[in-house]
């Protein structure tokens, strides 16, 4: 048995007995994990950043990371909004973090509730306490479940000091000297871009930017994404008369689906609490080209998972059949990438070694949830969607195939083309308001003039899951209204005063969109059944009206049709 599955062994039976754990708990429980645990090994300061540094994209302030070593132990932060429900990607931050404390660091995690809510609402502010006590406990049992030492951890809830007055007399001294355009780049990656963003959004940066120095550490830590995030920490910061910190960024793990693994997005995530039956049949459907070591979602969780748990002389270990090449084990990640690029290794195998270890790790966390305190905790804050009863109007958002989950967005056409190979299809290029124009195929060859589709503004469905129509790939939807016999067919008619970008939602329905609609489950197929126009030829969900922000409604000159 590897070093680090007997130790979570140890360790699950210690925090089954007292979960949930207050702080104090915790510490005390860590203590006792440490003396359980092999004694560390004092590590040299180039032996600190090597283990500080390893599996990285990229660091930020190398030098002041050498000189702060050379001095005394670094301290460093990694915030998670509390919004969807941890998966097992949480894994890779999970074992960058083991790296940071095995290396001596001190080590904060911030549970960031009003960064969840101010990123498009979502968590509702109702259940924000209910998550970041989910959060707090599920990421508990993952640092266990890999058997880190923990005496130099804690945990700290955003609001409890971004409500201070000072805090919030810094956010009005950054709101003083950083303009829209750089607090709207910054949050580029991670927060939903349109033409006239939320006030909310454009806050986002700069609450993390202030939390470096409100948490007094030296360094942050977060996925490559937040880059721009980092940067303009690093112009504003110094200009309220605070340090420049170090950022320490991770790579973006490609999902089971080859894509980046999403809460939204049930097949490409597996959950911390999924059954073995579930991980597997999650994984049969993985995205695992043989030979492919550039989008392997498998692959990278060996990497930046697997292998930095490994004790010396561990390995990852295949089990196959003689015929099929016997046992293997790899003691080294280059090794296993070389050896699948060769396709010595078939994809099944790596799928039920995957397996193997990904139970290995979910079991302490499933036996911990097992309490009945934390399975009230866990259904008290992911409730699952209200069942409505015949006749009755659905809560907002509670419907689980309510329209909140389109993302319907005002787009301007601004180049259109007759497609290279199908004489039906126009090949429109579209502005969303969004890095790029999106291509978009539309079959309205027969139905509207070019001249009348240019410069047009129209509603496009933008998380539809991208596909190539005849060679070429469209990002999206024009939603358009159609007559019985298909005889007629024209866009929705949208506000002039509409902003391309702007989302549009149904009346009495809030919520985040999908990010991507997942086409095994025809959430589309299903909502657009009741997606229409009404008598005056208005746009409607089971009657209730598509708005823009300003609430004004879309239409058609076609009454009673079908919206597709």
């Amino acid at each position: 048995m590897p070093s680090w599955q007997h130790h979570q062994l140890l360790t699950t039976h210690a925090i089954a007995r007292s979960l949930p754990l207050s702080s104090q708990q915790f510490r005390e429980f860590a203590g006792e994990n440490q003396r359980i645990s092999q004694k560390m090994v004092e590590l040299t300061p180039e032996e600190k950043k090597t283990l500080i540094t390893r599996n990285l994209q990229e660091t930020l302030g190398e030098d002041k990371l050498t000189k702060v070593l050379k001095e005394r132990d670094l301290k460093i932060y990694w915030g998670t909004a509390t919004t969807g429900k941890p998966h097992v990607a949480y894994f890779v931050p999970m074992s960058k973090i083991a790296d940071f404390l095995k290396a001596g660091c001190e080590v904060t995690i911030l549970f960031a509730d009003l960064h969840a809510y101010l990123d498009n609402m979502k968590a509702p502010w109702s259940l924000l306490e209910l998550r970041t006590q989910y959060y707090e406990q599920v990421i508990k049992a993952m640092l266990s479940s890999i058997g880190v030492p923990l005496e130099k951890l804690k945990f700290v809830k955003g609001s409890d000091y971004q409500l201070s007055k000072e805090y919030t007399l810094d956010v009005y001294k950054l709101s003083s000297v950083v303009t829209q355009h750089d607090a709207k780049k910054a949050g580029a990656e991670v927060v939903k871009q349109v033409e006239y963003p939320l006030l909310s959004g454009l806050l986002y940066p700069g609450l993390q930017a202030l939390d470096e120095e409100y948490l007094k550490v030296d360094a942050q830590f977060g996925g490559v994404d937040q880059r721009k995030i980092f940067t303009f920490s690093e112009k504003y910061l110094p200009q309220l008369g605070y340090e420049k910190r170090i950022h320490f960024m991770n790579p973006m793990v490609p999902g089971l689906a080859g894509g980046k693994m999403s809460s939204s997005e049930e097949d490409s995530k597996i959950d911390l609490l999924d059954s073995p039956a579930n991980v597997k049949k999650k994984l049969k459907k993985a995205f695992c080209e043989p030979g492919n070591i550039a989008d392997n979602g498998l692959l990278s969780f060996v990497k930046h998972v697997l292998f930095s748990l490994f004790k010396e002389g561990e390995g990852f270990e295949v089990c196959r059949e003689a015929e099929h090449g016997g046992n293997v084990t790899f003691l080294k990640y280059e090794e296993l990438e070389q050896y699948y690029a060769a396709d010595k290794l078939h994809p099944g195998d790596l799928k039920a070694t995957v397996e193997k270890y990904i139970n290995r790790l979910l079991e302490p966390i499933r036996k911990i949830f097992e309490t009945p305190a934390l399975q009230k905790l866990s259904a008290a804050a992911y409730p699952p969607p209200a069942k409505v009863k015949a006749g009755a109007a659905p809560a907002a958002g509670a419907d689980e195939d309510a329209p909140h989950r389109l993302d319907i967005r005002v787009g301007k056409v601004i180049e259109v083309a007759r497609h290279p190979d199908a004489d039906t299809l126009y090949v429109l290029k579209i502005d969303l308001a969004e890095a790029q124009p999106r291509t978009i195929i539309s079959g309205l060859v027969k139905f509207v003039p070019e001249q009348e589709l240019e410069q047009r503004l129209v509603a496009v469905l933008c998380n539809l899951k991208p596909s190539k129509m005849r060679g070429i790939l469209s990002e999206g939807m024009v939603l358009c209204t159609s007559n019985a016999d298909h005889t007629i067919v024209e866009p929705i008619v949208v506000p002039e005063k509409a902003a391309a970008g702007s989302r549009l939602a149904f009346e009495g329905y809030s919520g985040t969109p999908d990010e991507q609609l997942n086409p095994k489950k025809k959430v589309w197929e299903k909502l657009s059944v009741d997606l229409k126009t009404n008598s005056e030829g208005l746009a409607v969900w089971k009657d209730n009206f598509l708005l823009t922000p300003e609430g004004e409604k879309l239409s058609s000159k076609l009454a009673n049709c079908a919206i597709k």
